[in-house]
């Protein structure tokens, strides 16, 4: 399961690979720029601008092979009469009566989004002990705080 990704997730990724296609050239030139400057040995700006760029190089080559290997899930075809990869669940903690929305989502995903649920991974403490679950059930998840129960309250 490490390696699903919603569409929303891989259209996030995606947009961040433009993004560092755009940074690239600029980041280029910074490196020309400095090393123009004079002796390389003693030049901060040269070595500053070449870690810019190993860093954004780094990220765009993970990015690259992590895409390469995710496999998209279309979650509006997943039945919901379970909690699954993509399912939007709703929660109680048990001892304190807090609700919670959460979304099930890949470990490439955890990011804001504008809509009412909280991401959580399939791969954490949290999502994990709540796959197979149904509206009823309850699950125990293990934190540094303690152990907290749960109850799935709605499934969607």
């Amino acid at each position: 399961m490490a390696n699903y990704i919603t569409k929303e997730g891989m259209q996030q990724l995606r947009k961040r690979m433009q993004e560092l296609i755009k940074i690239r050239s600029t980041v280029i030139k910074q490196v020309v720029t400095a090393r123009d400057m004079g002796d390389l040995s003693e030049n901060a700006e040269y070595h500053a601008a070449r870690e810019r760029q190993r860093h954004l190089e780094n990220e765009f080559n993970n990015l690259k092979k992590r895409i390469d290997h995710l496999q998209v899930i279309d979650d509006t075809n997943i039945p919901k009469d379970a909690v699954r990869f993509g399912a939007r669940v709703l929660v109680k903690e048990l001892k304190n009566e807090i609700l919670r929305k959460v979304r099930l989502v890949g470990a490439d995903e955890i990011f804001d989004t504008e809509d009412e649920h909280e991401r959580v991974s399939i791969l954490s403490p949290v999502g994990k002990p709540m796959i197979g679950k149904k509206v009823g059930d309850h699950f125990t998840v293990i934190a540094p705080i303690g152990k907290r129960e749960f109850e799935i309250l709605e499934i969607k």
